[in-house]
C-alpha cells in the first residue's frame, strides 16, 4: 500500500479548520448570563430631557452633583430653588446626596434679570450658616434654571443678598462647569 501525500489544498483547509476550532473554544465568553454592575449612570440627562426637567445641585461624596428632576418644563430660578429647598428625594439620598442648605423654605426669593439672578437670603439664616457647598447648591441651581438672556449657566451672575434686602453690595458668584462656584470680580 502506497501512501499518497496530501493534496496542496487539503493542508490549508485542515489548518484553517483547526484554527477556527481553537478560536471558538477559547473565545472567553462565559455562560453565566447577565451580572449586576451597579446603579445606572447619573448626572447626564437623557436626550430631549433638558426641556422637560430642572437641574438641581446636591452635595455628594465628591462635591456638588447635578440631578435632573422631571418637571414637564424648565423652571425659573424661584421655582427651582423652592424645589431644591425641599431636599433630595429618597432615591437621591440612597445615592449619597444631601443638602447643605439650611432650612429656609419659603424664605428665599430669586429674581431673574437678563444674564443674572438676585437671590435674597433671609435674616433667619446667619452668614456663617451658608458654607461654600450651600452657596454652590443655591448658585448652580439658580444658574441652570430658565434665566432671560440666553447665556450659558457658567456665564450667569448669581448675586447673593444677605439679610433679606436688596443690598447695594451683594456678593456675586458664578457656577463653573463642574459645579464649582467662584466669585466674580467687578
Amino acid at each position: 500500500m502506497t501512501r499518497r501525500p496530501p493534496s496542496r489544498r487539503a493542508l490549508p483547509v485542515a489548518a484553517l479548520a483547526v484554527l477556527l476550532a481553537a478560536t471558538a473554544a477559547a473565545c472567553g465568553i462565559d455562560t453565566t448570563g447577565p451580572v449586576r454592575a451597579g446603579p445606572p449612570a447619573s448626572g447626564i440627562p437623557r436626550p430631549g430631557a433638558r426641556a422637560q426637567s430642572t437641574q438641581l445641585y446636591f452635595a455628594g461624596p465628591y462635591g456638588l452633583h447635578a440631578v435632573f428632576r422631571p418637571t414637564g418644563r424648565r423652571l425659573g430660578p424661584q421655582n427651582a430653588l423652592d424645589l431644591l429647598l425641599k431636599g433630595p428625594t429618597d432615591a437621591e439620598r440612597q445615592r449619597g446626596l444631601v443638602s447643605q442648605v439650611p432650612p429656609m423654605a419659603g424664605e428665599v426669593t430669586a429674581t431673574a434679570t437678563t444674564g443674572a439672578v438676585d437671590v435674597l437670603v433671609p435674616v433667619s439664616v446667619a452668614t456663617g450658616e451658608l458654607d461654600v457647598t450651600a452657596v454652590g447648591q443655591l448658585a448652580c441651581t439658580a444658574a441652570h434654571a430658565e434665566v432671560p438672556g440666553g447665556r450659558p449657566a457658567t456665564r450667569v451672575d448669581i448675586r447673593i443678598h444677605e439679610n433679606d434686602t436688596r443690598s447695594e453690595s451683594p456678593w456675586t458668584v458664578r457656577c463653573g462647569p463642574n459645579g464649582t462656584v467662584s466669585p466674580v470680580m467687578s
